[in-house]
């Protein structure tokens, strides 16, 4: 009997431990799944407290406090007197609402039941934050509009002779937005932050005029000037094509430390243009060609030039000489091979006057009254004359007797140029600037052997 009953309280004792084992584990197991479908207490987003809520309703609570309201938000931008704005919308500005929420949703999620079932009934606080992102092509756009509409390029003042003085025109600033500092600055401003739009000044760089009003004032007498004469050699055409390359120098400014290239200018010598065919210098001969003449252009204008102080950066002798300049003293040209260059290396701009008038081609030029107190001059030494030869080549097809100039001789010369200059009437400098050669031409003659 005693036996028996020790048996039965054996089992009773064992049936209440798997009760209190049981019932427990119970209890935490439904409570852990009880919360499978929603977020666990304790946990926020943002500050907004989505304990218990399943993932649509953790969405909407977040969205409808932060997405909705940040969209509506704006970047407004004053650069100079105009305004621009830009919505957060257009920007596709947005929140990482669902990725936060997700991560909510999860957190311990994947923990044993007891720890599970721990971070229920402790309720730790945590708060998961929110990523704000948006879309940088609808900003670069944004900036790019207002650079294309505020950018200003300066404008120049201008100078036209005007008897024997100068107008001049006003200069105006130009402007020039500093895009990258704005973007910076919108990049800086764009963030979640509840309430008022972003105001921001767009930064601009002012951009002077290269030949200003004051600087242009600077010019006011005239420093160096050279005529040569075309009337009594030119045909129609010729003259013509002088008249039209001068008018596309005359009135040119120059500002310190600029250069001009007559090709660069004048521009290609086409019918388009009115340039018409004359005789022009083709190696040792003469023959016809479109804008035939214009070196007697740059030829003038090139000892314009030198008698004002500055000197060619790029000039070429003809192979024959100019019967309008001394030897030494021209400059030929040809457009896409020879080009006539120089920059102005004075302290003040000059004016460039080209005149074409009664069969006389001049270039005056132009700067501050200050440089009068040296004058340049031009000299040659003509340091070698190279007589040509006479060739004689027998021509059966000519009668005995007879004879046929087929190429005319032409003097060779070497020649040294130098520029002068002077400092109130007294020689200060001497310097050669060109050492040409004009190569001889040699006589050929056929003699007739036909009897």
């Amino acid at each position: 009997m005693k036996k028996k009953n020790k048996i039965i309280i054996g089992i009773v004792f064992a049936v209440l431990i798997i009760l209190g084992v049981s019932i427990p584990s119970y209890n935490i197991y439904s409570k852990v799944k009880s919360f499978d479908g929603v977020i666990y207490p304790g946990i926020s987003i943002q500050g907004i407290d989505v304990s218990g809520k399943n993932i649509d309703q953790a969405k909407k609570m977040v969205s409808d406090k932060y997405q909705a309201v940040v969209g509506d938000k704006k970047v407004n931008v004053q650069a100079q007197d105009k305004s621009y704005s830009i919505a957060y919308s257009k920007l596709n500005a947005q929140y990482d609402t669902d990725k936060v929420v997700k991560e909510a949703f999860n957190y311990g999620k994947n923990r044993s039941i007891y720890s599970k079932y721990k971070i229920i009934k402790n309720a730790a606080k945590k708060d998961f934050k929110l990523t704000f992102t948006y879309d940088k092509k609808p900003l670069d756009n944004f900036v790019g509009n207002i650079k294309k509409d505020v950018d200003r390029e300066p404008v120049n003042a201008t100078i036209t002779k005007s008897g024997a003085g100068f107008s001049i025109s006003d200069d105006s600033d130009g402007y020039k937005l500093k895009d990258q500092e704005l973007k910076n600055k919108i990049i800086a401003s764009i963030d979640g932050t509840l309430g008022a739009d972003t105001n921001i000044t767009a930064d601009m760089e002012t951009i002077k005029a290269n030949k200003t009003k004051d600087k242009l004032q600077t010019i006011n007498t005239l420093i160096s000037s050279f005529s040569t004469e075309y009337g009594s050699r030119s045909s129609a055409g010729r003259v013509t094509n002088i008249k039209l390359a001068t008018k596309a120098i005359s009135g040119l400014v120059l500002m310190p430390g600029e250069s001009f290239s007559f090709n660069g200018v004048v521009g290609e010598r086409t019918a388009a243009k009115g340039y018409q065919a004359a005789p022009v210098d083709i190696g040792y001969s003469t023959g016809m060609g479109l804008g035939g003449g214009i070196c007697q252009v740059s030829t003038t204008l090139h000892n314009a030039i030198l008698q004002s102080g500055i000197k060619p950066t790029e000039r070429l002798h003809h192979t024959i000489p100019s019967a309008y300049v001394p030897l030494g003293y021209d400059a030929t040209v040809d457009y896409g091979n020879l080009d006539y260059k120089f920059k102005n290396t004075l302290n003040f701009p000059i004016y460039i006057e080209g005149i074409s008038d009664n069969g006389v081609e001049t270039f005056n030029i132009y700067a501050n009254n200050s440089l009068t107190n040296r004058t340049y001059k031009i000299v040659n030494d003509v340091y070698e004359t190279i007589q040509p030869k006479t060739t004689y080549i027998n021509d059966p097809t000519l009668p005995a007797g007879t004879t046929r100039i087929d190429q005319n001789s032409l003097v060779g010369h070497k020649v040294k140029v130098f520029l002068q200059t002077y400092e109130n009437g007294t020689m200060i400098s001497q310097e050669m600037i060109a050492n040409d050669a004009y190569n001889s031409v040699n006589q050929v003659i056929r003699r007739g052997t036909k009897k």
